[in-house]
């Protein structure tokens, strides 16, 4: 591979990063590097639990940071949790850190990103979804000269062009030192000698049956171990006879680690299988108790499960979370499946995350906002797994609504739009005999459809939910509909309506009790109506009231869209530097949010500052900057002559001062910034704050962790979150 150079470590291939040492596999690493310097497109393959996910990983990052010439984006894609082939192309997206707030379709927003670009892909696990990733990348490769593929799994994608490099088990010395520094990281020294040979060669190398072996030295010695693992590849040679041998000494290897379990430590094992990617502590205390196993005794249990290798724990931003290999997953799946309760155990995990999105929901209206952005985004493949689980159950399509409508913060405030709409599109599709729950969907959706431009399917669901809502008497859904058209009406420059909508809307909450941000949005959506009607002062007033409340409930992303209404009253009263100040707070927030829209209208407005304060220069980049990232976010300020109108002062300022050649060089420069660069660069600092780094917001003390998920709502007149399911 000519070029490839990181511009910085990634955490998903990054080798400092690894917990465990990555041990021998030197002369595959090259063969790999060779491969990938004569094709575009090369597919590890082999058995399940052989290394292929590791190897890929190291060599992307070695081949990135080390080749000669050039640079290169990476972006690693785990494919193992995405279900349904439609998904794929938003798992390429997450990877690469895109956000796209628009109602195109993923590829377009692919192709057009990486168009240009150097860019190495690895996608990992995606033998499950071959033909879904076999035709994505060809199209990719097609049109991308500049892009290469590195995929991982238990089969070829079978497209033209492709080297393949089948991954064979460890060689017998490296498998012995796989093997010792696992025991090492036990704290017990393993000698290298006949017995633990003889271990690794009946395990034939393969880097998860010696982990395995290795997670059960605290209660065997070497020679114990090799005693049973001959007896029990006698008794579980598993697959058919036409199954490979690796397979069979695979699964094997499995089915031995699992006779040694207790049958309580296979009985959470099975359970275990039925979440996606990672879980926490109380997520498996509440799926996997009961019939045999009590709550009080999951951590017991999954602490043996830890202590042999089958499953591993992270530390992550939102707290210590457990992790189960895919191989061992899925063969915990198996006996799931084999005791019938595969179906009871899926259920129990839907309502454990419906209960934590309704948590979740009400939460982001409090000083855990900031926690609840983090911890959502971790629970986000098992969310994705309950949306599912509910949308594929005809009589349980009103849980996969009202799931779908609880997540609008996730949707809307954590940036993730498209994906949002893709499930809200489906829950509303379908028939339901709780109507509420789809009401709800239904204005969520029209809420999701406005903020990526896409007015007439917008339109279409806010009227239909009006309408049921008013034969139903539902007060509250009336007041999201008539809230959201109103929103509508003030992005499509139909001012007075808006205030009339809008005004309407705040009254019917007040009467109903109704506060969170989603109404302190619809505040601050009436003063930019007042603002765009010449009426600042009220403007003003109106978002100092959002941003006292905000405050005292500890809320910082409605906040953060009053700060850029006071910030444009602050730039039109001559206060440039109050106007920064605002702008820099709001920015800062919404990066953290990864809202996409509130980042890019608060760096529009400060090219406009910029400008102001004598700039040209630096204001034309920022625009520039901006430019580059509407697309993602829909239509550059919603085509909208009120929102546009300071985008266009500041061009003409910079153009007058600049001339056009000069101000055209910095928005080209501009341009070449990528979100985290625009934003660190609007911001004046070479970084930005994580989400986790927010400073804590004034309000309420927040609670001890892990409580927020199992919060009651709690009986009030004043309500927080919306409607409960029905």
């Amino acid at each position: 591979m000519r070029g490839p150079q990181s511009p910085g470590p990634r955490t998903d291939a990054d080798p400092s990063l690894e917990l465990t040492a990555f041990v021998g596999r030197s002369a595959e690493l090259a063969e790999l590097a060779s491969a990938l310097d004569r094709s575009r497109l090369v597919t590890v393959t082999g058995v399940g639990g052989v290394g292929k996910s590791r190897l890929a990983a190291r060599a992307a990052a070695r081949l990135a940071s080390g080749g000669p010439g050039g640079r290169v984006e990476r972006g690693l894609v785990e494919l193992a949790a995405v279900r349904d082939p439609q998904f794929v192309e938003y798992a390429v997206l997450e990877a690469l850190g895109l956000t796209d707030h628009t109602s195109r379709l993923p590829r377009e927003m692919l192709l057009e990103h990486l168009a240009g670009r150097r860019v190495l892909l690895v996608l990992d696990g995606f033998e499950h979804l071959v033909e879904t990733c076999a035709e994505l990348t060809a199209e990719l490769l097609r049109k991308l000269p500049e892009l290469w593929v590195l995929a991982a799994g238990r089969r070829p994608l079978g497209l033209a062009g492709e080297r393949v490099l089948p991954l064979a088990p460890l060689e017998e010395g490296e498998a012995v030192t796989l093997f010792a520094d696992r025991a090492l990281a036990q704290g017990l020294r393993v000698a290298d000698g006949p017995v633990v040979r003889e271990l690794c060669r009946r395990l034939e190398g393969i880097p998860l049956a010696l982990e395995l072996a290795a997670g059960r030295l605290r209660a065997l010695s070497p020679a114990q171990l090799l005693q049973r693992l001959d007896d029990r590849f006698r008794l579980l040679t598993g697959g058919g006879r036409d199954a490979l041998p690796r397979h069979q000494t695979l699964r094997t290897a499995i089915g031995w680690s699992h006779e040694l379990c207790t049958p309580p430590e296979r009985l959470l094992w099975a359970r275990l299988s039925v979440f996606a990617q990672t879980f926490d502590l109380e997520a498996a205390e509440y799926v996997c108790s009961g019939d045999g196993l009590p709550a009080e005794e999951v951590l017991d249990v999954l602490s043996e499960l830890l202590a042999q290798s089958v499953l591993a724990r992270e530390e992550t931003p939102s707290g210590p979370r457990y992790r189960m290999l895919d191989t061992v997953r899925a063969y915990g799946a198996d006996w799931l499946e084999a005791t019938g309760d595969a179906g009871r155990l899926r259920r129990r995990h839907r309502d454990w995350y419906l209960g934590l999105a309704i948590s979740c929901e009400l939460d982001w209206f409090s000083p855990r906002q900031r926690e609840v952005a983090v911890r959502i985004e971790a629970e986000l493949p098992n969310l994705r797994a309950a949306l599912e689980c509910c949308l594929t159950e005809p009589e349980e399509a009103h849980l996969g609504q009202y799931l779908a409508g609880s997540l609008w913060f996730c949707w809307v405030g954590c940036g993730r739009l498209a994906e949002g709409r893709r499930w809200l599109e489906r829950s509303t599709e379908l028939e339901s005999a709780y109507e509420r729950s789809r009401l709800k969907a239904l204005w969520v959706l029209g809420y999701v459809a406005i903020l990526q431009g896409d007015t007439v399917p917008a339109l279409k669901a806010l009227r239909e939910c009006r309408a049921q809502a008013e034969r139903s008497a539902d007060a509250l859904a009336v007041a999201y509909a008539e809230h959201r058209t109103g929103c509508l009406a003030l992005v499509t420059d139909d001012v007075a309506d808006a205030e009339t909508l809008l005004r309407s809307a705040l009254e019917r909450y007040q009467e109903i009790g109704e506060l969170n941000s989603n109404v302190l949005m619809g505040q601050v959506e009436l003063a930019m109506a007042r603002a765009f009607q010449g009426d600042l002062p009220d403007a003003v007033r109106l978002c100092e009231d959002v941003r006292r409340v905000c405050e005292d409930h500890g809320e910082r992303w409605a906040r953060s869209y009053a700060l850029y209404v006071l910030a444009y009253a602050a730039w039109r009263e001559g206060a440039t530097g109050r106007a920064r100040e605002l702008l820099g707070d709001c920015l800062g927030d919404a990066h953290a949010f990864h809202d996409l829209l509130g980042s890019v209208l608060a760096i529009e407005l400060l090219a406009l500052v910029t400008v102001t304060e004598g700039d040209p220069a630096e204001a034309a980049v920022l625009q520039g900057a901006a430019g580059r990232l509407w697309p993602s976010v829909g239509l550059p300020l919603f085509g909208s002559a009120y929102y546009n109108a300071p985008h266009e002062q500041c061009e003409a300022d910079a153009r007058r001062l600049l001339g056009d050649a000069r101000y055209e060089e910095g928005v080209r420069e501009g341009a070449l910034l990528d979100r985290a660069a625009a934003v660190a660069r609007a911001l004046g600092r070479e970084g930005v704050r994580p989400l986790a780094a927010l400073p804590a917001p004034r309000g309420r003390v927040p609670r001890a962790a892990g409580e927020a998920g199992k919060r009651e709502p709690a009986a009030s007149p004043t309500r927080t979150g919306g409607e409960t399911a029905g």
